[in-house]
């Protein structure tokens, strides 16, 4: 019984790495330019969701999977991320409350 290999082009993979480093060097350009408040943590986010992503699509082959394994994946993550959100926004409401209530 014989098995199909996929083979993946190596240019793809030093393309990737290529694009990693160019956005790493790019996210520590971040500090030497000395950003500061929202527009920082914002680049640096950025680059950190891009890395992070080109890592997982390429290097973990998602790109290459069935859409289910791959919703199965990201679906629970984006899930996540909202409930993460949400008590951020509740959160900042109680801390409001709080300073309200309690600042007499």
């Amino acid at each position: 019984m014989s098995q199909e290999v996929q083979q993946h082009p190596i240019a793809i993979y030093f393309w990737i790495w290529g694009l990693l480093f160019v956005l790493s060097t790019m996210s520590y350009m971040v500090d030497y330019m000395d950003f500061q408040g929202y527009l920082r943590w914002s680049l640096i986010l950025i680059f950190m969701m891009l890395k992070a992503g080109l890592i997982v699509a390429f290097f973990m082959h998602m790109v290459w999977e069935r859409l289910a394994i791959v919703y199965a994946i990201l679906v629970p993550i984006l899930f996540i991320v909202v409930l993460i959100m949400m008590m951020s926004i509740e959160a900042d409401y109680t801390t409001f409350s709080r300073l309200t209530f309690f600042s007499n």
